[in-house]
């Protein structure tokens, strides 16, 4: 058993790894900057951590998302492997000790996002550190190319200056041809490195049901397949209402979405987990850092905006490689509201600049002011005063947030912490001079550990709790302590951060690239194309077409998707349909036949040879002209 196998028992309890993943330790092991392309579930932060707990230093973790980042160092303190994160909405005073306590080599793993990278502050205790590994988790968000791009990302490279013998591990699940070319090159690879698994999911059942009534056949799908389930649809108030239609015929069911409080998403996400909730109904803001082994079927109520998207959240189900299905439901009616996307997405210039002076109105900032500074943002708020659609308001900040103006956090939900900033001989002294504060403290104490050399996540609701009192007079003891200096207390934020990553500008002043605007819109297009492809197609296997998406060269047909299925009731085996198709397309691309003559040619029964025919014609492959010959219809 190598190191990095005993680094696995150790931790995690297993005893191998999964396919690429020792491949991948290997490659960084060995110095070497490397990609390394796994599909959702197939265990890319092993990589990193397993690596990194072999060597002397830190790991830094970079990630867009705050959820995700909170979620893996919860996990990873579970396995007491020291971990902690840095990301916007902390204090400074936070900030600093936290890398105090990186550059002192207190930590193994260092999750930050990318905006964090370019700060004085982190640069100045990132010389200091001993970093043995950056890791750069959702590497597709540097690539223009790419679905989620991220401005931000495109700064990573400049920390290898600082740091330039650590090798990068770049990870993705979702990267086309030409995105992983991309972030080799925005990452400065030293050498191009690609470590991939095939994106083919082999139990993992892919089906489009074309239906007028979606409720009904989630129905049906809810009554035929056992199991855990997830159900995603677009819009908060449609979690709720197919929640209750599911409850309603006698099936457990909830919502989740991100308008919900922390501790309710946490419940509920906790209630799932442990099977007490069956099917969880769902924006996209359920999944992240999510890894339940035993979902049975994902079903996708509408039609997202992307494959990869798709392909991510449909990845979710049969995680133990037990059998499951990934189903699209999809309607005539779902083409027009993916094609108006377009308009909502892609806002009107003068909009966004309106959006743009609005934003710096709503904050009460500035001409000239602001670079640097973060405001809580509501933004049900902000469109309701300033008469801005919401959908107008979220997409064009998105732009603004990629021409580099701002940035805009996901919802914070940061619980409140506490640090004591009295050495604990001064705390004793000033319990006797203060009696009245005297059982709170002790009550503080007992409840939580750390209070004196890092900020500690508390709960106002359990100190309450065991105080037998209510959450405001627990708030108004930490108000008052902080106040005398006894402690520094930060309360909770729930809310997202626009950030402000240059000053104000002048609505004059404010330039929205054209040509990336028009580059961006026609990539979005082309995706939404695919994504109707994918919907629409009756007579290519549904893998096969995710498969080729992501380039994956000449893949097998999975046998048992709804198309493969239907071929199936040919009686023909996948081998023999496969032969007597190609060998028909062949003939009749080069020159349309009658049908005796095609017959005539073919070296197959003229039964089976029939049957594929007639398979053709019913999904519209091929079609006939004046002359009654048959010819391929592309």
């Amino acid at each position: 058993m190598n190191e990095f196998q005993k680094i696995l028992v150790k931790y995690w309890g297993f005893s191998t790894f999964r396919d690429l993943q020792e491949e991948i330790i290997q490659s960084v092991s060995e110095g070497k900057d490397t990609l390394g392309l796994m599909p959702t579930g197939g265990g890319k932060s092993i990589t990193f951590q397993v690596f990194s707990l072999s060597r002397d230093g830190i790991c830094l973790v970079i990630t867009p998302l705050i959820a995700l980042m909170k979620d893996q160092v919860f996990n990873l303190r579970k396995r007491e492997i020291k971990a902690t994160a840095i990301y916007s909405g902390m204090s400074k005073a936070e900030m600093d000790m936290v890398l105090n306590n990186a550059m002192n080599g207190n930590y193994k793993f260092l999750y930050l996002s990318p905006e964090r990278l370019q700060t004085e502050l982190f640069q100045e205790r990132l010389k200091q550190m001993n970093v043995n590994l950056i890791a750069v988790d959702e590497s597709h968000c540097i690539s223009q190319w790419g679905y989620d791009f991220r401005p931000s990302y495109l700064e990573i490279a400049n920390i290898r200056e600082l740091i330039p013998d650590v090798p990068i591990l770049a990870l993705t699940a979702t990267a086309t041809p030409e995105v992983v070319d991309d972030i080799q090159d925005k990452l400065q690879f030293k050498a191009k490195n690609v470590l991939k698994k095939s994106f083919e999911r082999k139990n993992l059942a892919y089906v489009v049901r074309e239906t007028e009534n979606k409720g009904y056949e989630l129905l049906k799908i809810a009554k035929n397949i056992p199991g855990s389930a997830v159900v995603y649809v677009r819009s908060r108030n449609k979690t709720k209402q197919i929640a209750e239609y599911l409850k309603k015929y006698g099936h457990s069911a909830d919502f989740y979405h991100a308008g919900l409080s922390k501790e309710s998403r946490e419940q509920k996400q906790e209630d799932w987990q442990n099977d007490k909730i069956r099917i969880m109904v769902s924006t996209n803001a359920f999944g992240m850092g999510i890894d339940k082994p035993n979902v049975r079927w994902v079903v996708h109520i509408d039609l997202p905006d992307t494959l990869e998207a798709y392909f991510q959240e449909a990845g979710r189900g049969g995680r133990d490689e037990k059998k499951a299905w990934a189903v699209l439901l999809y309607n005539k009616s779902d083409e027009a509201k993916l094609t108006r996307r377009i308009a909502i997405n892609f806002p009107p210039v003068d909009k966004i600049k309106r959006t743009y002076e609005a934003l710096g109105n709503y904050f009460q900032l500035p001409v000239g002011a602001g670079e640097g500074m973060a405001y809580d943002f509501d933004i049900f708020d902000f469109s309701k005063k300033f008469k801005i659609d919401i959908n107008t308001t979220y997409h064009s900040l998105q732009v603004l947030k990629r021409q580099s103006y701002i940035e805009l956090t996901d919802e914070l939900n940061n619980p409140s912490r506490i640090l004591f900033k009295v050495k604990r001989d001064d705390l004793y002294k000033f319990q006797v001079a203060n009696q009245s504060y005297d059982a709170f403290i002790k009550l503080v104490l007992r409840s939580y550990t750390g209070l004196f050399t890092s900020f500690t996540p508390i709960s106002e609701d359990l100190l309450a709790k065991r105080a037998k009192v209510k959450q405001d007079v627990i708030v108004e003891y930490l108000k008052h302590l902080n106040k005398l200096n006894v402690i520094d207390y930060i309360p909770r934020k729930n809310k997202p951060l626009i950030i402000y990553t240059q000053s104000r500008l002048g609505q004059d002043y404010l330039f929205i690239d054209g040509k990336d605007y028009r580059e961006r819109k026609a990539r979005f297009e082309k995706r939404l194309s695919a994504v109707l492809h994918y919907a629409n197609t009756s007579a290519k296997c549904r893998s096969q077409i995710l498969l080729e998406y992501f380039g994956q060269k000449n893949p097998n047909r999975c046998g048992q998707c709804d198309i493969c299925l239907r071929r199936n009731e040919l009686g023909l085996s996948k081998y023999e349909f496969d032969l007597i198709l190609d060998q028909t397309k062949i003939k009749i691309k080069e020159n349309p036949l009658l049908l005796n003559e095609i017959v005539e040619q073919s070296k197959y029964p003229q039964e089976k040879l029939i049957k594929v025919i007639e398979w053709l014609f019913d999904n519209k492959k091929i079609k006939r002209d004046d002359e009654n010959k048959i010819f391929w219809n592309d």
